[in-house]
């Protein structure tokens, strides 16, 4: 991306395949994941991101084609996915040893759309929200590739599944196995599920959103912030939307007094912070990938895009209409 606007400033550029640095394997890329992070950087409203120029990112599987000093050879030729800090939107990566994990076979589109969004949900979940048999669940933007991921957990630990999404995803979400879906184009959550006394809340959406999420926690309940989607409403970045989802986020309810008064926690997750903890990442990593492999989780992979028409897999997330993951594939595939 050379600079900030809509879907029509990504473009495809040719450089020299990067050598692996110690430590470092490199990876010739058969798939990479989109995520909404790199539509709000394509935007120039992700704080993160890298300066422009810049390559996005933040996941991708492929081979392992060369290894740097102290890697052990036999890596070559290994199918891996890997989690990377941006630059994914590339034919090649180069990335340290600890980021890599092997996929024993799984197809290379369905493990690229693994790590964020199951990272993302293991962390809401496993971690954050401990969740267990009998709890309530609301999931915003069930629909969505953390939607899905997070109902798989849900449903392996035995807990009920609430979620939101546009009344044309219902019938596939219902079959999929949410217990109750809200749509939210046409209802107010926050009076739809008015008396649910919810256990926890994972909510990408911001602003107002979380406010109407608190009032439903009952005592001890959680509510999880994963992203404010709701400050790109559009192609380009709008200050309107900006000021919009700030004035609606409750900030006199989340300080320590009040939160301790209503027995209730809110939470955040921002996976590309989570790069120094490279070794609990692997861990969690792991254990998605052998839920995969025991048939807990259920990647699905609602569209492949070529690398040249990045901005088409941008616009399906921008409106919405996928299904799980969004993932680009080199043009000769």
């Amino acid at each position: 991306m050379p600079k900030a606007g809509p879907t029509s400033v990504l473009e495809v550029r040719e450089a020299p395949d990067p050598e692996p640095g110690a430590g470092q394997v490199r990876v010739r890329v058969k798939a990479a994941g989109v995520n909404f992070a790199d539509l709000m950087a394509r935007q120039g409203i992700y704080p993160d991101a890298p300066p422009f120029p810049c390559v996005v990112g933040y996941e991708v599987a492929g081979t392992i084609d060369a290894v740097g000093e102290g890697v052990d050879a036999s890596w070559v030729g290994e199918e891996v996915v890997v989690a990377t800090k941006f630059g994914g939107y590339s034919s090649v990566v180069c990335v340290d040893l600890i980021q890599v994990a092997k996929t024993h076979g799984l197809d290379p589109v369905l493990a690229a759309s693994i790590p964020v969004v199951g990272l993302t949900a293991w962390m809401m979940l496993m971690e954050y929200g401990r969740v267990r048999e009998g709890d309530r669940v609301l999931v915003h933007s069930a629909g969505g590739g953390v939607g899905l991921m997070a109902l798989d957990l849900i449903k392996w630990k035995g807990a009920y599944a609430i979620g939101t999404a546009s009344a044309g995803k219902h019938a596939f979400l219902l079959d999929r196995g949410y217990d109750r879906l809200v749509d939210y184009r046409n209802e107010d959550f926050g009076e739809a599920l008015k008396g649910e006394k919810l256990d926890l809340i994972l909510d990408p959406v911001g602003g107002a959103s979380w406010a109407k999420g608190l009032d439903l926690l009952r005592p001890a309940g959680k509510l999880v912030c994963f992203g404010v989607s709701s400050m790109a409403g559009g192609e380009t970045r709008s200050l309107m939307a900006a000021i919009s989802s700030m004035w609606g986020v409750p900030w006199r309810r989340v300080n320590p007094i009040t939160l301790m008064n209503e027995n209730k926690g809110v939470m955040g997750v921002n996976m590309g912070h989570m790069f120094d903890e490279r070794e609990r990442l692997a861990g969690w990593l792991q254990s998605l990938l052998d839920l995969v492999q025991e048939g807990v989780i259920r990647p699905h992979v609602h569209a492949t895009v070529p690398f040249s028409q990045a901005g088409e897999a941008h616009r399906i997330l921008h409106d919405r209409e996928n299904f799980g993951k969004v993932v680009l594939v080199p043009d000769d595939a």
